[in-house]
């Protein structure tokens, strides 16, 4: 009989050998993968969050925003301007004077501008008023009306003038020649500039 079993406890229920029953907890393997697949997926969440993040903050986003955006867009139309309504060179009369020490400058000035369509007026030395005291290439003077288009077109003809206004009833415009003056612009180029004064180039009606 063994030490292990109680006196009067035999045959069946004598305990023999040195191998004795197990207590096990049959619920401890299934709350184990249960934790681990909980883990799996708490993990898997996490790192899209991140990643997520991450793709926002680098501008991957605004990226792939834009390029579709790029994609989508189309040239913008143009729009076609009106013509600007301006006077014709002969329909400008032109008073030439020179304020300048040089002499003959106002007749050969008269002479070419004359070539070109303007209709010629008075041919002189500058008033006293303006005379050597043009610093420029030229100064252009008429009543406030010329400002709507006379000046514009008799300054294709010489880059650099500056205008100025006075209280004349007439129609007639002075080219007073400053001391900067040096020629007229090549005829070429003043009718390239009357062309681009009378006809502006087309404009975009949007943007993309």
């Amino acid at each position: 009989m063994s030490m292990l079993t109680p006196p009067g406890m035999g045959g069946k229920y004598r305990i023999t050998g040195d191998v004795y029953p197990r207590m096990r907890r049959p619920h401890r393997r299934r709350r184990i993968i249960l934790a681990t697949a909980s883990a799996v997926v708490v993990l898997g969440a996490a790192g899209w969050g991140t990643l997520q993040l991450v793709d926002v903050f680098s501008g991957n986003e605004g990226t792939k925003a834009a390029a579709g955006k790029q994609t989508d867009c189309k040239p913008a139309p143009t729009a076609t301007p009106t013509p600007v309504a301006l006077p014709k060179p002969a329909q400008i009369t032109v008073n030439v004077y020179n304020a300048t020490p040089r002499s003959g400058l106002a007749k050969a000035t008269a002479d070419e501008l004359k070539k070109r369509g303007f209709t010629i007026g008075k041919i002189g030395n500058a008033p006293a008023d303006y005379d050597k005291k043009v610093p420029g290439a030229g100064l252009l003077l008429g009543a406030p009306a010329a400002t709507k288009g006379a000046f514009a077109v008799l300054g294709t003809q010489l880059p650099g003038t500056t205008t100025k206004t006075d209280t004349r009833a007439t129609t007639d415009v002075d080219l007073i020649i400053g001391t900067a003056f040096k020629t007229l612009s090549p005829k070429t180029t003043a009718d390239a500039a009357l062309v681009a004064l009378t006809k502006p180039a087309p404009v975009p009606t949007g943007k993309c």
